[in-house]
């Protein structure tokens, strides 16, 4: 039994996944570790060239990092985990968005994770490591729903609602 089906064994872990097909989310755990190393390495690839002319190049290679690293996500999603045709800017901008709310909730939620851990539990100083870790879980399977449900979806997966947006 792998790690996937251990954890569809928790009720509330099998009532959130129930409709999301394992090979689909195995792929895109594979496809979301490569994003993850090949953005950090972008991230440290570009503060190294660029630190010798500018003291907060960290700053703008972040920024830089991000726009790549969102759009080389986006492309293996599409290609790999996906497999839709066509669509590509609008398909863009809605993973665009599925990153966006999942930075806004990992940066809202993360002080009162914190709060909740070191007054809960005796783990004060790792607190702050163990919370980005519990966010970082439940925003990989969010952001996949994100994407199934929005970025990559047909038009008979959305909602009316954005349908009807999208036509104005």
């Amino acid at each position: 039994m792998n790690i996937l089906e251990h954890l569809q064994q928790i009720p509330w872990i099998a009532r959130l996944t129930r409709h999301i097909p394992p090979e689909q989310f195995r792929r895109y755990l594979i496809v979301g570790g490569f994003n993850t190393l090949f953005g950090y390495s972008c991230f440290a690839l570009l503060t190294m060239v660029m630190s010798p002319w500018w003291r907060y190049a960290y700053i703008l290679a972040g920024v830089i990092s991000s726009i790549i690293n969102i759009t080389v996500s986006f492309l293996n999603y599409k290609w790999f985990i996906f497999k839709t045709k066509g669509n590509y800017f609008r398909e863009w901008t809605r993973c665009v968005a599925v990153y966006s709310g999942g930075i806004l909730a990992v940066a809202s939620l993360l002080p009162a994770c914190v709060f909740l851990l070191r007054h809960l539990t005796p783990i004060y100083n790792a607190a702050p490591y163990v919370a980005a870790a519990i966010l970082m879980i439940i925003n990989v399977v969010a952001s996949f729903i994100g994407h199934k449900k929005f970025s990559f979806a047909s038009d008979a997966d959305t909602s009316p609602v954005i349908r009807l947006q999208e036509k104005k």
